[in-house]
């Protein structure tokens, strides 16, 4: 360029001046800060390239799986260290590396993912000997900075490993669903173990009414079989007179008619309480049932009652009747955990009050459980449902009322909640209405 202006100078004056001279050294100065421009670009250049190539070695060398990149010939240009022998498959049919029967399927992959660029997954088995399992083999295309097709990459990973995990999380997940089943019922055991003293208090009193008016019929019975057995013998009419005024005959025909109501009467409610306890023991498990939310939340809750010394008022309110989908011994079970939470809650408090109440919003109804005690602290309330976290003192409460409560609640389509606010604590839960449930 320079010798270029230097002859166009030297025509057009016929002699070299100082400006030219200046002219020229700035153009050889220019050429030259361009040489030096473009050689720097080159250099960044290679180190960044130096940087990917070791990048991509890196990679090669740590990855796991099986790596295999292939050039747009079907050649083998690179293969990951985990590869058996990799080095000596280079420049090799990448076909060549499977089993003859994978072949064919490996080749028509390879071309639908360079028509259709989307990659493919396909089983194939490594031809090396000693590799039996067969891998998942993902084929993607490699492209060019035009988007043409260059070559592709294979991702192989050994389907006996994911097999494998998959039996292992398959059975985990059945441990874990028979773990959760388990806590459940042991859950409800330990509640039912906190009603027996209740229990036997119940059954206690009709059984003991019972037992006396059998005592007092047997007593009525011997009186009229002296009676009658005079009758028998032909006695007179005065003797038989006497001896029904002796043995008050009279009087004891009004009591023997009590003795048999109140023995009727204790019967009946030792049956009611064992269908009570038979009906909160159920196990609930299977198909989801219509039944009777007030009803069953009334038996929960006055069992719990049964089984406390505790001078505390419940109320039951809300609508009468309520017909939803579930288990009804879950449903008894989160009822009596909520009461008896409720109960732990407002011991020593005056004027101690629990509400059970049950209202409809839509489809479904919605059960709460109140109380008038200190209520939850704002700091426990976002671990108020975690499994084993409690406030109660140790060997009285294992944490895992709520925790379960909540899980089954959300069994059932439904969410156990804190209530926002309001005196004391409340929770609630809402479960879906059967047809024509409300």
């Amino acid at each position: 360029m320079a010798k270029q202006v230097t002859q166009d100078m030297l025509s057009a004056s016929g002699a070299l001046t100082d400006s030219v001279w200046a002219d020229v050294l700035a153009a050889v100065d220019r050429t030259y800060a361009d040489l030096v421009d473009y050689q720097e670009q080159l250099e960044r250049k290679n180190t960044e390239l130096e940087t990917m190539r070791s990048f991509l070695a890196s990679i090669l060398a740590s990855v796991s799986d099986v790596l295999i990149v292939v050039s747009r010939s079907g050649r083998v240009e690179e293969v990951s260290a985990s590869f058996p022998e990799g080095a000596a498959f280079a420049g090799q049919p990448v076909e060549t590396l499977f089993r003859p029967e994978d072949r064919p399927r490996l080749a028509g992959a390879m071309a639908r993912v360079a028509l259709n660029r989307a990659p493919e997954t396909i089983e194939a088995n490594l031809a090396t000997p000693g590799d039996d399992a067969p891998l998942e083999l993902s084929i993607s295309a490699r492209l060019d900075d035009r988007g043409r097709i260059t070559g592709h990459v294979l991702t192989g990973r050994p389907l006996g490993e994911l097999r494998r995990a998959y039996a292992e999380l398959e059975q985990s997940h059945d441990e874990l669903k028979a773990a959760q089943a388990l806590l459940v019922r042991n859950e409800k055991l330990a509640s039912l173990g906190r009603l027996l003293a209740g229990v036997a208090h119940e059954l206690n009193n009709p059984i003991s009414f019972v037992y006396a008016n059998a005592h007092a019929l047997d007593r009525y019975a011997a009186k009229f079989e002296t009676y009658f057995d005079r009758v028998q013998a032909g006695a007179s009419r005065e003797e038989l007179i006497a001896l029904r005024e002796e043995l008050r005959l009279d009087r004891e025909i009004g009591n023997l008619r009590e003795a048999v109501a109140g023995a009727r009467e204790g019967a009946e409610r030792v049956r009611d309480i064992v269908e009570d306890l038979r009906r909160l023991s159920a196990e609930g498990t299977g198909e989801m049932i219509g039944f009777d939310l007030v009803e069953t939340a009334h038996v929960a809750a006055t069992w719990v009652m049964r089984g406390t010394e505790h001078g505390v008022r419940i109320a039951l309110t809300g609508v009468p009747r309520a017909i939803v989908r579930g288990r009804p011994g879950h449903i008894q079970q989160v009822v009596m955990n909520l009461v008896q939470n409720a109960l732990d809650a407002v011991a020593g408090e005056p004027d101690a009050r629990i509400e059970v109440a049950t209202r409809i919003a839509g489809d479904r109804a919605v059960l709460s459980v109140s109380d008038n005690g200190p209520g939850v602290p704002d700091d426990l309330r976002q671990a108020i449902f975690d499994p084993f976290f409690t406030t109660k003192e140790v060997g009285k409460g294992t944490g895992l009322g709520l925790a379960i409560s909540h899980k089954i609640a959300e069994e059932h389509g439904g969410a156990l909640r804190l209530c926002p606010d309001g005196a004391g604590a409340c929770f609630c839960f809402d479960l879906p209405l059967a047809e024509g449930g409300a």
